[in-house]
């Protein structure tokens, strides 16, 4: 019947004190500076760059992502630019759906 003894209101005070000076410890042991956000793209880099092609060829596998990630454009850009090498020939779809194609060098 006993049960647990309640605390009193200072000694909630003196513990949530020491819960927000750990706290504050290890948010400053665990900051990191800010990683730096570059601008992206809108425009997609150019389908007849012997360079861009190259570079193309390197890689086993092309999705939107990877294409937007390596040449930092835009998804909808990084979409399109496939699509347009994929007309030229560079490229071939190996599988995909409407949301997303996977494509492999030709």
């Amino acid at each position: 019947m006993g049960g647990k003894k309640k605390i009193g209101l200072k000694q909630m005070e003196r513990m949530q004190d020491k819960k927000d000076e750990e706290e504050s410890k290890k948010k400053k042991e665990k900051a990191a500076p800010p990683r730096e956000r570059k601008p992206v793209g809108v425009i997609p880099p150019d389908a007849k760059s012997d360079k861009i092609l190259s570079e193309i060829k390197k890689m086993q596998v092309l999705t939107p992502y990877s294409v937007s990630t390596r040449f930092g454009v835009r998804m909808s850009a990084a979409k399109d630019f496939l699509d347009q090498l994929e007309k030229n020939g560079s490229i071939q779809m190996v599988s995909g759906n409407h949301s997303i194609k996977i494509y492999k060098p030709a």
